[in-house]
């Protein structure tokens, strides 16, 4: 017999799995600014 569907579940682990994704991409590119950046700002602050 199969079993009885729980689609609350289903739905809220799509979603938790969704904003994990989401959040992982997002630290992704916070991280690529931040190593591109202090480069840049290094740069001016030795000069003054």
């Amino acid at each position: 017999m199969a079993r009885a569907p729980n689609y609350d579940q289903e739905r809220k682990e799509r979603d938790r799995q969704k904003a994990a994704k989401k959040a992982e991409k997002q630290a992704a590119k916070v991280a690529a600014r931040e190593r591109s950046k202090p480069e840049t700002e290094t740069d001016t602050e030795t000069e003054e």
